[in-house]
């Protein structure tokens, strides 16, 4: 199979193994047999994050990454209590506007996209408001490259009787982390970006204590309900709706693949992969938008360069004809693209790709620096 190359925050490149994964026998999903597969999906999504089984569920939904923030933020706020979202990026933002859409009373603690959040400003929003419930933020920032700090934000969260979700749809089996130690009571990923599998498989993984008590709280969504969600697949062994079967068995061989790779070995392979795109980037003379310390080590966001031959269109059509896919950026007021250490890649993809990157700058006539 032609193997492309993403650069994209998403979905990643993937493995021909796990695209065969999703030939397979047609199984009716309310079979005992397809619920045994989203059992083991499960548990397996569950060990990524080091979360305890007695202490969190992963509950499974078919759609896309911004489904389970829908799910995450509809659900989990009690009546008459607020959202405090922690919102440094367009992710962040995305939630607001949730919350907007769906009546929930919010805090919105907007602050610089090219920044970490002040954790003092955060502080004093749960000090002056004691109706704050939920505490909402995004690990990383996909359209800027920032990665937030999560443990302290979860810390202040908890020290004011207040539950914390992360959306880390970015950092989820790419940045190692713990549910425990990171102060995250809800976290999301859906399976296209860290476990490397394909789109339309989303999940949410909690504590089980607070989806349980959220039975309690007003029912805002009909079909994105993280404890109706949960007690069903509790109940019978299956998902509610109709689940997206083939991508689940590709998770199934995408989650195999993750394990016998290793932990620290893929954390160690996406370092590898964006210290190659550093590299390229400074041989080119071209400037990065975020300052390297709070970077996240998985998306790279470039500054349009100041020549006039610029054009990104037609950068992005010579690289996707040469097989190699980059992404537009998030941060309004620069011009930026980004590029990203995602998906099943190493560095001598990289090496390629710029190789490929300068050919496109220099039919566009553009001055480069000498090799």
């Amino acid at each position: 199979m032609e193997r492309k190359i993403l650069l994209n925050p998403g979905p990643a490149t993937t493995t021909d193994t796990v695209k065969m994964a999703q030939v397979v026998p047609d199984i009716c999903p309310r079979e005992e047999e397809f619920g045994d597969v989203m059992r083991e999906v499960a548990q397996g999504l569950l060990k990524i994050v080091h979360a305890d089984a007695k202490a969190f569920s992963c509950v499974l939904f078919c759609g896309s990454g911004t489904l389970n923030m829908d799910v995450c933020l509809n659900s989990l706020l009690p009546a008459q209590k607020k959202v405090l979202v922690v919102n440094n990026g367009a992710y962040s933002a995305r939630a607001v506007d949730i919350c907007r859409a769906y009546g929930l009373p919010y805090i919105d603690i907007r602050s610089s996209v090219e920044d970490v959040p002040d954790l003092k400003v955060v502080e004093r929003a749960l000090a002056d408001d004691p109706d704050i419930a939920l505490v909402y933020t995004t690990h990383h920032e996909t359209g800027t490259g920032v990665l937030n700090p999560i443990r302290e934000i979860g810390a202040l969260a908890h020290a004011h009787g207040a539950a914390f979700v992360v959306d880390t749809t970015s950092t989820y089996a790419m940045l190692p982390f713990s549910m425990e130690e990171a102060n995250i009571d809800f976290c999301m990923a859906s399976a296209q970006k860290g476990i490397q599998a394909m789109t339309g498989l989303s999940f949410v993984i909690g504590r089980t204590s607070l989806i349980e008590a959220s039975k309690d709280y007003p029912v805002r969504s009909y079909y994105c309900n993280l404890y109706q969600q949960y007690a069903y697949f509790e109940k019978t062994g299956q998902m509610q709706f109709t689940p997206p079967v083939q991508t689940i068995y590709a998770a199934k061989q995408a989650l195999a693949e993750y394990f016998a790779e290793g932990e620290a070995a893929k954390a160690t392979r996406h370092a590898r992969v964006a210290q190659a795109i550093h590299r390229g980037l400074a041989a080119l003379g071209l400037k990065e938008a975020i300052r390297p310390e709070i970077q996240s080590g998985l998306v790279v966001s470039v500054l349009y360069p100041a020549d006039e031959h610029w054009d990104f269109d037609r950068v992005h059509d010579y690289c996707y004809a040469h097989g190699f896919t980059i992404y537009p950026g998030k941060m309004q007021e620069k011009g930026t693209f980004r590029l990203c250490a995602l998906g099943a890649i190493d560095e001598a993809d990289i090496e390629k790709f710029f190789r490929v990157l300068r050919e496109a700058l220099v039919e566009l006539g553009m001055v480069l620096p000498k090799n």
